[in-house]
């Protein structure tokens, strides 16, 4: 049974055989069918925590980035909380976006900029920063069509947002370009200088 924070039960059972029909519980109370756009959005954000997870475990030597990840992670669960509530979500269950551009911001700052594309890969923990980055805009195309307020377009923009820092992320775990792979065979001095 895992506990929360203030050590009530969270989870007394784990099988209720409540979906097996075909439906799954919103925290308002509201049934959807597994297909439903809210249901394919929640296992999304799902796939795309456990992505991260697989890039954290790739960061035991780099506490700053693993405590980035980890963030990001409870962020998406965040996100997916905001989905599950239905009707019940409030703007503030947001993770705030101002934060994550600002490290955006700090993190490209002293990356050399970029004259050719890069390829997915270059080292282990890139190729899964890279998975992180595409996981999450699969994500956001489904937030995306999903959203009919303005706070589901938030949970999306939030989403763009982080695919852009997977991207970032990526290029700080080689911030000078020796292992990265670039579009077409550029040599790293070709696409960095």
């Amino acid at each position: 049974m895992a506990r929360s924070h203030d050590d009530r039960p969270r989870l007394s059972r784990v099988v209720t055989r409540s979906g097996d029909r075909g439906e799954t519980g919103l925290a308002d109370g509201r049934r959807l069918p597994k297909q439903d756009i809210a249901i394919e959005l929640l296992g999304e954000l799902d796939e795309l925590n456990a992505r991260l997870g697989l890039l954290a475990v790739s960061l035991d030597d780099e506490p700053q980035r693993l405590d980035f990840v980890r963030e990001q992670q409870q962020a998406v669960f965040d996100l997916g909380g905001f989905v599950a509530m239905g009707e019940m979500a409030e703007p503030s269950q947001l993770p705030s976006i101002e934060r994550l551009e600002a490290w955006i911001e700090a993190a490209n700052a002293d990356l050399p900029p970029l004259r050719e594309f890069i390829l997915p890969g270059g080292s282990e923990a890139m190729a899964r920063a890279h998975l992180a980055r595409t996981g999450t805009r699969r994500a956001e195309r489904l937030a995306w069509a999903w959203c009919s307020a303005d706070e589901g377009a938030a949970l999306a923009t939030y989403l763009n947002r982080l695919s852009d820092a997977w991207f970032v992320f990526a290029r700080l775990l080689d911030p000078a370009g020796r292992h990265t792979v670039y579009w077409r065979g550029a040599s790293s001095e070709d696409a960095s200088d």
